[in-house]
Order: C-alpha cells, then structure tokens, then sequence
C-alpha cells in the first residue's frame, strides 16, 4: 500500500523529512476497525513528532493523527461498525498512522462520519473536536446547556482546538465566549465560528478583557505559548477559576495561581489510547455525537486549507505551514 513515512528525525525543508513508499498492509485485530483512508489533516503534533521521535533501526515510521474514510474489514470482535461504513478518528500515538491508503484502529476510537460533509471537511476535525469536547466536559467539567453568566477565554482561538473549542461551548453551553486572535482575518474568523468578543493575544490581556468592558472569565483555555501567557491569566482569571491548557511549556511556576486557589488541568487526548482507559469508548460516543450536530447544523467543519492529494511533498508543506505558527483552522490533504 502508498505509505509517507520517515527513518530519522530532520528539517521539514530536508527531502528525506518524509518520504513516498510502499509498505505491507496492516493487519486486523479483534476489535479493529481495517479503514480506506480517503483524506487526512495535519496537527502539530505530527509535526513534534517528525522533528523529535527517532524510530527503531531500519524501521519507517507512518505519521498522521486525523482521517476520514470507509470501513473496508472489521475484527472478529467488533460490534461498533461493519465494512461500508464512513467514519472518522484521531488513532493512536501507539500505532501506525493515517498517513497511508490502509490504517487499523481501535473500533472505541472511531465514529460515524458526518453525511453532510465531504472525506476532506471531515478529516478536518477528529483530534481537535476530541481536544477540545475532553477540556470542556471532562477536564473543566463543564455541564451541557448551563453556565449561564459565567465566561470562558480561549487563548488562541484561531488554530484548530480553538476553532472547535469556541464551537462547542458557544452551541453546548451557556457560556459567554471570548476568544483571542491577532490579525483581522483570524478575529473574523473566530467570530464566524460563534465567539461574542475577541482580544488581542499580543497585548496584555488582563488590559483587553478591561478595556472591553468584561469581567473576570471563571474558565481560562490556553492552547499555545501557555508559559508566555500566565502571568496575565493569572491576573485576570477569576478566584476559583479552572485553566486548561494542552500545550508543552518548557517551564510552568503555577504558584502565582494559589491566592485565587485556581486549578489547573492538563489535556492530551491520547490518554484514553495510550493507558487502554476503561472509557475509551468516550471517544467513539463523542465523535459520533458531534457528528449528528455537524449534520444538525450547530457545528461546522475547521477546514483551513486543502494542500491536494496526499504525498510527502504536500506532507512536507504542510508540517512547514504548521511549524510557523500562522495557520487558521486546519490543513488538509485528500486522496492518494
């Protein structure tokens, strides 16, 4: 089968960063699900990975952590699916991933896809919805359709959790939501998606949330440079406030929390893969539900940009697009 993949960690700009090849098709177990991958997104997390993660000796490593596609087999164990279907995931970092025609995952990881869009639109949102749908409901434990005179800030809104993250609190809850962006066409953006104020992340906050008139957010989501923002969230964030956070600061002195007592919660929406949870199924549960609000109309698909068909020369672009930090919504690549 077409596969990308890599043997040594390099520079995006260097050919061999990832590479076209073919590889043996993958092979199903009890409860996996055998999937045609017909579009996939890039996230930085792919993108870490590449940059950081040597495989073993004479290994190749298949990267990709978002896919569209249709069941072609199912495991002798599986209940979930039957071949035919149309489905979307996340996978897991244990595993080889979506990067190539034929991908093998775990029926709890998977949902049904969305009818009412396309295998690009839907490749879109799989790791971000599940970011995104975990920090609100399981990490700051947030309570459907309540919430009502409180607020929430989302700093870097426009990136793909953020994208879905002002989605769903704006559609799911009563929220009132604040986003933060810095350019004109990332603060339309994030307005489009739902958010009733948006700030200007490359001011102080604490002064933008002032000067706009808003109070003190009860729920702070810092999604990048979370070390750079700190000290502001903890200036601005309301006693007994909750800040999330799924970024990798190389540093974080939270004490500057403790006066507020506020409390701090860690996202990564591989835990339930990589520890084999007792709730892994949560995440089949959540993608086939946001699925029905996608054709419900009450979500609607992140999609940035469509670099064209998947290969290690648009892979490529996509990791260096990633890699500067200036992407809105997300990068998706279709068919091999």
């Amino acid at each position: 089968m077409k596969a990308i993949a890599y043997q040594q960690p390099l520079s995006i700009q260097d050919p061999l960063s990832l590479q076209d090849m073919d590889l043996p098709e993958p092979t199903v177990g009890p409860r996996d699900v055998l999937v045609e991958v017909k579009a996939v997104s890039v996230n930085p997390v792919d993108a870490k990975i590449r940059a950081s993660a040597q495989p073993a000796p004479g290994q190749w490593r298949v990267l990709g952590w978002d896919a569209s596609g249709i069941v072609k087999a199912v495991g002798a164990d599986v209940r979930l699916f039957k071949p035919g279907d149309r489905v979307w995931y996340a996978g897991d970092l244990r595993r080889p991933g979506s990067n190539s025609e034929l991908q093998v995952v775990d029926e709890r990881l998977v949902g049904h896809a969305p009818e009412s869009l396309n295998f690009a639109q839907a490749a879109a949102m799989p790791l971000t919805t599940i970011t995104a749908w975990e920090m609100l409901f399981d990490r700051l434990q947030l309570q459907r359709a309540g919430h009502h005179g409180e607020s929430l800030l989302v700093v870097g809104a426009a990136g793909g959790v953020g994208s879905m993250l002002v989605q769903l609190a704006r559609q799911l809850t009563g929220l009132n939501v604040i986003a933060t962006a810095s350019r004109p066409e990332t603060t339309q953006w994030v307005q489009s998606l739902g958010a009733h104020h948006v700030l200007d992340h490359r001011k102080p906050l604490a002064q933008e949330l002032q000067q706009q008139g808003l109070p003190a957010p009860k729920y702070v989501v810092s999604l990048t440079h979370s070390e750079q923002h700190m000290p502001q969230i903890a200036q601005l964030i309301a006693p007994q406030g909750r800040w999330g956070l799924i970024d990798d600061p190389a540093s974080l002195d939270i004490r500057p929390f403790k006066s507020k007592s506020v409390s701090v919660h860690w996202e990564l929406m591989f835990t339930r893969s990589m520890f084999s949870t007792e709730d892994m199924q949560a995440q089949h549960a959540l993608l086939t539900e946001v699925g029905k609000l996608v054709d419900a109309g009450s979500l609607q698909t992140t999609m940035g940009e469509h670099l064209g068909r998947i290969d290690a020369a648009n892979l490529r672009r996509a990791h260096s697009l990633i890699e500067s930090e200036h992407t809105r919504g997300k990068l998706v690549l279709e068919n091999f």
